[in-house]
This record gives structure tokens, sequence and C-alpha cells, in this order.
């Protein structure tokens, strides 16, 4: 039997304005791949006397050490970069991973046209003590949408207060669960102001080797991929590190050793654990389903899936930071959905392609009392928008899978790289479009990257050697074969051949 609902007039709007919006969102994207150019385009070196120009302006107030040149954004579009010599590059780094849709989508420049928005924007709020109206809603929305099947979300600023706050979390949770129904003693209140127990215990946070968290005090002690980052930084020298896997590729060729691998990390992580209890007790572990900036390196559904059961079974934390991985690059929205883990982590930080950034994390890690995780903006409803815009976008142009397909297109050109340069390629793995594949030592990475720019390609590394892929989720088939035609070519050249 079919229950039959007469539909109302308001329903039938609110039907109609969902279907003029994933149209025009369609229409949007279609729109801006044809406005692309349709290839690279280089007048100049990079960078070019105008970059440079503006360069030696902004060196009096500014440090320039990273800059690499001056970006148009008003003329890039799309998956392409224009900077300030009207180089045109094919962007396969999108600002180190944070450009979902590419450069002055219309959908997004739509968004501020909206009087509302504009007005969640300029009227920015506190948060954590101002709301909005719309807040609630928003955040609703988001959860809903996207949330990796956690109940909570905190806004945050950036990657790296998010990790910083989900290690704050963690601790609470710890000696919340210590503590049980008391409240806080007179001697705890005390001693938290001077720095002393047993106001401020010894915890830990785990962490692995080649790990990037952030740049911020906890986040830094996490963090173990570059000296630069750390230098001259105080740490909290108790916290434990542990060895990430690091598999020996083809993976196919090595499964049996690359086991070996993981059952000694995994094996090593528990004895740190053992270890810490009567020093520094471990209250949660933090890993990133790839390490980004250590190398692209990638540990296995299984690896994960027995790091979660030591979690569990040592009562610790685990907190999954998708910072560069989540918003779907990887083919999935959430790159440890690829992991097939029996529960969802305790925690999962997020930021770059979401465009705001906070983590979503279960009540366990909720404090109890106020203002303990919080700062002045606890988020922006600015970024927020643009995010809800994102993802009607991802929903309507199926961009999850268009990533799947670029991913296997774009994977499989570089398979066929490696084989044809064996002497400057190696070890290429990935998932979606997130692949990276190393060249034989960093003097060669750097100077295929280099190459790359010349000849209007912007790429990036990370680690020692590897060339890591970070394309919009709206790169398609044909960006990819404009990329590996200028990569070959510069492989070919390098190499000596005709």
């Amino acid at each position: 039997m079919f229950l039959k609902i007469r539909p109302t007039p308001e329903s039938i709007i609110k039907t109609e304005i969902c279907v003029k919006f994933l149209s025009n969102q369609a229409a949007s994207l279609k729109n801006v791949i044809e406005e692309e150019p349709s290839g690279p385009s280089m007048k100049t070196s990079i960078p070019g006397p105008n970059s440079l120009e503006l360069m030696s302006k902004l060196k009096n107030v500014y440090n320039l050490g990273a800059i690499q040149y001056i970006v148009n954004y008003e003329k890039s579009i799309g998956n392409y970069i224009i900077d300030a010599d009207d180089n045109v590059l094919l962007d396969t780094f999108t600002q180190i991973s944070t450009l979902p849709i590419g450069y002055n989508h219309p959908a997004l420049m739509e968004s501020f046209k909206n009087q509302s928005n504009l007005r969640s924007m300029i009227n920015r709020p506190a948060l954590g003590v101002y709301p909005g109206v719309d807040w609630p809603k928003r955040m609703e929305n988001i959860l809903k949408q996207v949330s990796p099947k956690l109940s909570k979300i905190t806004p945050m600023m950036c990657g790296a207060c998010s990790n910083e706050n989900a290690i704050k979390s963690a601790f609470m949770a710890y000696k919340a669960r210590e503590r049980g129904a008391r409240e806080f003693t007179e001697d705890e209140k005390n001693s938290s102001i001077m720095n002393q127990r047993p106001g401020c215990p010894d915890l830990s946070i785990l962490s692995f080797k080649g790990a990037f968290h952030g740049r911020t005090i906890a986040t830094l002690s996490c963090t173990h991929s570059l000296y630069i980052h750390k230098m001259d930084i105080p740490s909290f020298q108790n916290w434990p590190i542990a060895t990430y896997p690091l598999y020996k590729y083809p993976l196919e060729e090595n499964e049996r050793e690359n086991k070996e691998i993981d059952k000694s990390c995994l094996e090593e992580v528990e004895y740190l654990i053992e270890k810490n209890k009567n020093i520094c007790p471990v209250a949660g572990i933090i890993i990133e389903p790839i390490q980004s900036e250590g190398g692209d390196n990638h540990a296995s559904p299984d690896f994960f899936r027995n790091l979660q059961a030591i979690c569990k079974k040592h009562s610790v934390i685990l907190i999954i930071d998708e910072v560069q991985t989540g918003c779907g690059p990887t083919g999935k929205f959430w790159c440890h959905e690829h992991f097939d883990l029996p529960h969802p982590p305790d925690i999962v930080t997020f930021s770059k392609k979401m465009q705001m950034a906070g983590f979503f994390h279960s009540e366990e890690t909720m404090p109890e009392q106020p203002s303990r995780i919080f700062n002045t903006w606890m988020g922006d409803p600015g970024k927020t928008i643009l995010l809800e815009t994102i993802l009607g976008v991802m929903k309507s142009e199926n961009l999850l899978d268009q990533v799947q397909r670029s991913g296997k297109r774009l994977y499989s050109g570089l398979e066929k790289l490696q084989n044809e340069f064996p002497e400057l390629l190696h070890s290429l793995r990935g998932r979606g479009t997130f692949i990276a594949v190393n060249a034989h030592g960093r003097p060669l990475r750097d100077t295929i990257i280099n190459n790359l720019k010349k000849n209007g390609v912007q790429s990036g590394g990370c680690g020692q050697e590897a060339i890591r892929h970070r394309p919009a989720l709206i790169f398609q088939e044909r960006h990819v074969d404009i990329y590996l035609d200028i990569l070959r070519k510069i492989l070919k050249e390098i190499s000596g051949r005709n």
C-alpha cells in the first residue's frame, strides 16, 4: 500500500528552487570549463618583470622567502592560475590543495550577491557567544551532508588550530573519564593557573614520524617532517613518536614485506602507549590518512583498522587529520572512508578544500563546561557559505565521480611514464587524484618541478623526493592529458632522449 501525499504550494516552490539551484550549478561548471584557456601559455620567465616589481615593493614589509610569483586572481579561472605577467599555468597544486572547484567559479561569485549571505560575512560575529539566526541551520546542514558519522561539530579558523583544539579535546575527554562526576577541586583550579599538577597533568599525544599537523605549539610537537618548522620552538618532549608505515612499491610485489611493516609499526604504537602509562599517559593519537607534507606516505586500511583497535583497547582518543585529504580529492569525501573502519574515528579535523575549518567529534569529546574550546570567532560564516555552495556544485556535477575518472587516467599515465623512465621516477601511489610519484633524489625532483613551471604547469613537492598532485575536483581528463604531455616532454629532455 502506498500513501499518496498531495504537494503543498510551499513544497512545490522549494522543489523548484532546489532544481533551479542544481541546474544553475551544473551550468556554472560547464561555463567555467568552457571559459578556461585551451592550455598553458608562457610569456616570460617566472617570476616575470611585473611579479619582480611587485615583490620588490612587498619585501619592505613582508617575508618573501616562500613566494614564487604574484598572481592575478581576477584573471585566473577554473584549473588555470594566471600570474602578474599573464603567464597561464595549469594548476595541479591549487594553493596547497585548497581550491575544490577552481578559480573564480561563478557559483561562488554568486554566493555573495545574496544580501543575507553578504551581511553574514561583513558582520562577522563571535560565534561562540553571539551566533546569527542562520547559524544553527548552517551547522545542521553541514553535519547532515558531510559529517563522518559523528554527532558534533566545532568550527575553527584554520587547519592548525583545528588540530590544536582537537588535541585539547582529547586531553579533556581523558581527564573527564578519569574524574567521573566530581567537580574540579580547588587544588586543581589553583595549580592550573600556575602550570602545575594536578590542574595541568602530565598527558601526551602520540604522533608519527613524517607527520605534519600544523605550526601551533601542540601541533608542532606532533609535526616531524622538516626541521625548519620546529627549529628554536620548545616542544613537549615526553610525547611519543611512532613509525609511520613506509611501504615498498609496487605494492602487489611487496605484499608480505609491507604486512610486516604494518605489524612492526603497530607493535611500536602499543609499546609506546604501555611505556608512557606511568610517565606521561597517551590521551590521544593523531594521524593523517595519507602523510602529505611528509612525502605522501600511505598506510593500508588494515593498518588503520588495527590502530583503531589499539586505541579502543587502551581508551585512547583517535584523531584523524583530514585537513589535506578531506573534501573529495581521494575519490571519497573523507579519505578514511577507504579504510572500512568498524567505528567512526573519535575526532576528524578538516580545513583547506572545505574552506571553513574545524573538527567533527563524538559526544565523549564535548567538554561539559563552557568556554573550554573557544576563540573569538569560532569559525567564519563567509567560509561556511562557500562550503555550502561547494557541496552543491559537488553534488550537481558528481565531482567525486569526476575525481575517480581523472585519477584513474592520471595514475595510468604516470605509471606509463614511470615504466618509460625508471631511472627518473619510482614508487607511484595514490587515491583519486591525490597521487604522488617519487623522483630519484631531491635535486632531480626539484628540477622536474622547476621545469614544469617553465612549461606552464604549477606543481608541488613534498618529503624529500615526491612530486605530489593536488588538482581541483573539476580537473578533467583533458587537463590530465595536457599535464602528462608536458611532463613526458620534460622527462625526455632530462634523460637526454630524442
